[in-house]
């Protein structure tokens, strides 16, 4: 739960994810009570009971024990799915939200077409219904009095 929380978060710390992956198969072996545990803990990994040189990514099976190994490995493959399910799930999750916002933007432009032409239309229609229009004649002054009533 730890490590998909910090997945969900945003984490993506190889070193630190290493070490939630060694917990979790620490914690696993704990659980099945495995005799084979000191009981201490370096780095937040497993010590089997001869101490390696170096501390194996997936605890090495003891002589005699196949299926706890396989356990432990089966659990390994197990997180290390769930962690790219994650990031899949994270990037579907961010390429929807940016078609989502790339076909707001497309909705929101042809919007502002239909109303544009919807005018530019209704401009001809008026052109067409009062006929071209001339300028105002410039007529001379009249030159006799205007008749009387």
């Amino acid at each position: 739960a730890l490590r998909l929380s910090y997945l969900r978060a945003g984490g993506h710390d190889p070193a630190l994810l290493d070490q939630l992956l060694h917990l979790q198969l620490e914690a696993t072996l704990l659980e099945k009570g495995t005799p084979r545990l000191r009981g201490g803990r370096r780095m937040g990994t497993v010590t089997p009971q001869p101490a390696p040189e170096a501390p194996p990514a997936v605890p090495a099976e003891p002589h005699g024990t196949g299926t706890q190994g396989l356990d432990a490995a089966l659990l390994a493959v197990e997180l290390e799915n769930r962690r790219l399910e994650d990031e899949v799930l994270a990037l579907k999750v961010r390429r929807e939200r940016r078609a989502d916002a790339g076909s707001r933007v497309a909705q929101q432009h042809s919007e502002e077409l239909a109303q544009l032409q919807a005018e530019v239309g209704m401009l001809r229609c008026r052109t067409e219904q009062t006929g071209p229009r001339l300028p105002p004649s410039i007529l001379p002054p009249a030159v006799a009095p205007p008749l009387p009533p």
